[in-house]
């Protein structure tokens, strides 16, 4: 190569170099006036500053923490939505199912989601994979009108065929399904799969997490829905797979948990799941929106849909909430736990003042990265009391917990950044002493199958395990 051929190609590569500099730079006075919270904005500004050509692809793929799209499309299908939510909200209110005289502590979370919470409703726990879908199975067979059908995962195997096969049965009796799924949760979903229900009349479509952005894979859309006629609704941990029913020969056992909800409650999860069809399709479809009580149902109930086209970061604050008015015990299961600084803050004040705090993992990872975290948690809550227990069989997979004796949830969000900023989630809170106490006799049978994670487990491990969870924890806020 002559001299000059060199210089040139000094120049280009020097000229690359500048040009990365550049625009790490800017991208990280981007991320320092975008990002949610202060350790993130750091971890991604020294990223992009110092490794540019690694960080630059990774921000713009992974770095925004609010959905705009989702925001103005919520915005801009105001007269749509906001009149089907008026009048669902008339017909709840003109029957007297709506609580009017909510605790005062109830009223944050009411004002935090915009829903206030239901009663007459009558809700029923669904323990594992096997229960839960026998349970959506047979309401799917109940179907007269329409189906609504909402999943993070879906796959194309036992489980997966036996739904696609009970849907088609159902639109070919005239029943109008409305399917929507997350497309980088259904990555390995073969177009064969959805185009045959597509073909069959079902109206299926992705959520489009990424349509204004098609290299944005940040966002998430995590819920899990099913709703029948507007009458019975199934929401929880579950998605659509065999691993979910213990098939699995890498978790084994598949530890899950889900609600069937029926009464006025269900019209609120039939809301969460009408502003994402309208994000994904622009149109509305014609829904049940006359609630009704139901039969026996004496369950107080708010359903809470969290996101990142929230005003509020409402997931994490519903959890801050929950911990902060417990008195006697918060129990809290989750397969990962990456808790923020206000979170370990929170659950830290609550064993201090005498509460007793629990969380229960899994043994088994699932998510390397995530595992790796939770290790560096274990002083920060052991010093204040909080006990984290580790579940041995199989894996543990279910978003539960229970405020003293009258509060329960089940729902999708995990403990972590990503529920807390980054997906769309749905929870069930249950105001409900018997309720509660069904939720304790599950916590306290899983308890018997956990061992007493302790702080000095870290300290036994090799050093390259070390530096891994410290790495890990580093990449909290970003992951």
């Amino acid at each position: 190569m002559e001299i000059g051929d060199a210089w040139i190609w000094v120049v280009v590569l020097i000229t690359i170099f500048l040009a990365a500099e550049i625009m790490g730079i800017v991208s990280a006075g981007h991320a320092i006036m975008a990002a949610r919270t202060a350790q993130g904005a750091i971890a991604w500004a020294i990223c992009l500053i110092i490794f540019p050509f690694i960080a630059l692809p990774a921000y713009w793929i992974f770095g925004c923490s609010k959905f705009e799209g989702y925001v103005k499309a919520r915005r801009s299908g105001t007269s749509e939505i906001h009149h089907v939510f008026h009048e669902a909200a008339r017909h709840a209110l003109d029957r007297g199912l709506f609580v009017t005289d909510s605790k005062p502590e109830h009223r944050v979370l009411e004002r935090l989601v915009r829903m206030p919470f239901t009663k007459h409703t009558r809700v029923r726990l669904l323990v594992d994979g096997e229960e839960t879908f026998r349970a959506i199975f047979a309401g799917i067979e109940s179907a007269r009108d329409y189906i609504l059908v909402q999943f993070f995962i879906v796959h194309d195997d036992e489980l997966g065929n036996e739904l696609k096969s009970r849907l088609l049965a159902k639109v070919a009796e005239g029943v109008r399904i409305y399917f929507l799924y997350d497309e980088i949760g259904c990555h390995q979903l073969p177009s064969r799969f959805l185009g045959e229900l597509r073909v069959a009349g079902v109206q299926i479509y992705p959520f489009h997490s990424n349509r204004r952005n098609r290299f944005q894979i940040n966002f998430r859309n995590h819920r899990k829905i099913v709703v029948v006629d507007g009458r019975v609704a199934y929401v929880g941990g579950l998605n659509v797979g065999d691993e979910y029913m213990g098939r699995s020969e890498r978790f084994g056992p598949w530890r899950d948990t889900h609600s069937q909800l029926e009464g006025p409650s269900v019209h609120a999860v039939q809301l969460s799941f009408l502003e994402d069809w309208f994000w994904a399709t622009r149109t509305v479809p014609q829904l049940d929106w006359y609630a009704r009580p139901a039969e026996g149902g004496d369950q107080n109930v708010l359903v809470l849909p969290t996101g990142p086209a929230d005003a509020f970061e409402s997931c994490g604050l519903f959890f801050i909430n929950m911990i902060n008015r417990a008195r006697r015990r918060i129990w809290i299961a989750s397969p990962y736990f990456v808790p923020d600084l206000p979170v370990i803050s929170a659950l830290q004040l609550a064993a201090l003042r005498e509460v007793d705090v629990r969380i229960m993992l899994p043994e088994k990872p699932d998510h390397l990265l995530i595992y790796l975290s939770s290790f560096s948690f274990l002083d920060d809550a052991e010093l204040a009391g909080v006990k984290i227990y580790r579940y041995q069989p199989g894996f543990l997979h279910h978003k539960v917990l229970i405020v003293d004796d009258d509060l329960s949830a089940v729902g999708t969000a995990n403990l972590d950044n990503r529920s807390f900023r980054l997906n769309f989630e749905i929870t069930v809170l249950v105001d409900d002493a018997k309720f509660a106490a069904q939720m304790a006799e599950m916590f306290e049978r899983d308890f018997s199958r956990c061992r007493l994670a302790q702080a000095d487990e870290l300290e036994r491990r090799p050093l390259w395990f070390k530096v891994a969870v410290q790495v890990s924890r580093l990449l909290a806020p970003v992951q």
